[in-house]
This record gives structure tokens, sequence and C-alpha cells, in this order.
């Protein structure tokens, strides 16, 4: 994630400070050693690592007239905390904030790729990922089969240490990671959904078992904020019109999928979902070249394809007095 932004600043010429998360600084500091090592001159690439004094370091980022530009990764609620910050210089802002995918399965679609894709978008890095599908939509045709199917899958998962054999997953970034994974599932039960696989954490731990719930609620908390954890949450819908309306029914717009084999409905649906990256017919989006980015409350600016230009301002210059003098 920092090499995506960093590549492009250096690409553009410009210096730069990090301040990865207060979780995982390791990756960061290390990437600087090797930056070192590789003879990237001092002062061109600048860890600042902060525990309790995150927000501190963030305003100096945001408000120093020396600092050009600040991009960020992370939640919607600290993105708009650092844009009202870097809106006191005004300067360049880009922003990858939460995200609140919806995965659609339409009644013609191929269940079996549906259903990888599915194991891949949701369950990778145990639901860790801004682009990972958080509310499932599956018409009510295949509902049934898909959910057996997804069930079925999940159960075949193992927690544990990764470096353990047989290990499929490993643990949330932190406990309080786990204890949101376990008020959307106690929330969702609340109002009628059912556990079809997993539901529980392990105590006194970070983890939490890959979970699949059928018949949630439109009105569950897991649909109206971004889970970050191995929780498949599954709705039905019935037409077209209705499972894009509940696509698009949330303030954020960063990834989207769907599944379908009609051509037509393929472009219609890519079309209309308020997202800044679809999927369609695949549950994996994330590539070097591409244009990374949301709508909405998801963020502003692009990272990988024409991410050099969040680096970049462009500047008119008009010359004069050039022309062919007369003898």
């Amino acid at each position: 994630m920092i090499t995506r932004k960093l590549g492009a600043a250096l690409a553009a010429g410009c210096t730069a400070v990090i301040k990865p998360p207060p979780e995982t600084p390791f990756s960061a500091l290390a990437l600087a050693e090797l930056a070192t090592r590789a003879g990237v001159p001092d002062g061109v690439i600048n860890v600042v690592p902060a525990f309790k004094n995150v927000i501190e370091v963030g305003k100096e980022m945001c408000e120093n007239k020396t600092v050009k530009k600040v991009t960020f990764t992370g939640s919607t609620g600290v993105a708009k905390l650092l844009y009202g910050m870097a809106a006191s210089t005004l300067k360049k802002v880009s922003i990858e904030a939460g995200g609140n995918a919806p995965f659609i399965v339409f009644d013609d679609a191929n269940l079996e790729e549906a259903v990888e894709a599915a194991i891949l978008c949701k369950f990778r890095g145990s639901g860790q990922t801004c682009v990972c599908a958080n509310r499932i939509y599956v018409h009510s045709s295949v509902y049934a089969d898909f959910a057996s199917r997804l069930a079925e899958r999940v159960a075949q998962f193992k927690i544990g240490n990764g470096l353990e054999e047989g290990t499929t997953h490993g643990p949330l970034i932190h406990a309080r990671a786990a204890e949101k994974v376990t008020r959307h599932v106690e929330d969702a039960v609340a109002k009628g959904a059912q556990v079809l696989i997993g539901g529980k954490s392990i105590p006194d731990t970070s983890f939490f078992e890959p979970t699949v719930l059928s018949d949630v609620p439109h009105d569950a908390q897991i649909n109206k904020e971004e889970t970050f954890g191995p929780l498949a949450s599954l709705c039905k819908f019935e037409t077209e019109d209705e499972v894009v309306k509940l696509a698009n029914s949330t303030d954020v717009g960063l990834a989207g999928y769907f599944f379908s084999r009609d051509v037509g409905r393929v472009w219609r649906v890519a079309e209309r979902l308020e997202v800044g990256m679809v999927g369609a017919n695949t549950g994996f989006l994330s590539q070097a070249p591409i244009p990374f980015g949301g709508v909405k409350e998801s963020g502003i600016g692009r990272e990988g394809g024409h991410g050099i230009e969040e680096y970049m301002n462009t500047k008119l210059i008009v010359f004069g007095g050039l022309g062919m003098q007369e003898k």
C-alpha cells in the first residue's frame, strides 16, 4: 500500500514522509532501510512511526506549509478529519477511504464461479481489505443453492498460526476488530439472520471464525458499515432495479461486484453501480496499473494507473516575443 503511493511520488520527483499505522510500523521501516541500502539518498524517504501522538503527527503533516501533498488510506472518519486539516493550506489531497462493497449474484450467474469469487473477495486476509465484499445480494431463485455452496466451502477453512501447516486464516489486526465482527453478527441474528457456519470469536484472542449468515435483513448494521472481518452476509433480492438501489444505498462507493451471463445486464449494472471500481464476473480488482480509488465518501483521486498525476501540478507557460521580426 505504501509502495503504491511512494512509487508515484518518487517518479514525480517528490520526497516523502511516511506515517505508518501504529499497529504495523515494521514494514515501512524495513522499506526505508532497503531504500538506503539501494542507494536512495538520505531525506528522500522518511518514516515517522507514531502511536500515542498520532493526532499531533497528522495535524503537522496536514497543516505544515512545507508539505505540498497529503495522501491517506484508512477509515472515512479519519479521512474527513485529515481533509479538514489539509484545507487550512489548500494543499493537494488524495484519499482512499472506507468501502462497503456489494457483491451481487443474479439468477443467470455461474454459481460455481460466483462462489469461488466470493471466497476470494470476502475472505482473503480474513476479510481485512477495503475492497472486500461486505454485502452479498443473491437472487431468490438461486439463493439456497449459493448459500449452501458458500457455507460448504467456508467450513473447510482453518484458523490458526500462519506458520502451521493447514492454516488458511489468521487473526484480525487487534481485539477491537474481532469485537466489531461480534457486534455485527449479534445485531444481524437479533434481527432474524441465521448462522450457517462460524459466528464466534476465540476467547482472549483476536481470532474470529469465518462466518456465513443467511436471511440478513436490509436494516442490519453490517449492511450500513464495513465489517473488515471474515463475515459473509447474504441477502435476497428479486429484481435488478431493487438490488441496484440496495447496492447504492450507502454513503461510500469504493468497489462493487456482480455475476451475470447477460451481456446487456453486465454493461447496464456496471454503469449504474455508484462505485469507483467494478468487478463483473470476477472477485478480484487490484492490479498495479489500474486507477484504484472510489467515489462518494470512499475518497478522492486515484492510485496506480494515472497515480503520478496526484503528485504533480499543471502549469501553463505562454511565450511571447518569439515571432519573426520584419526587416
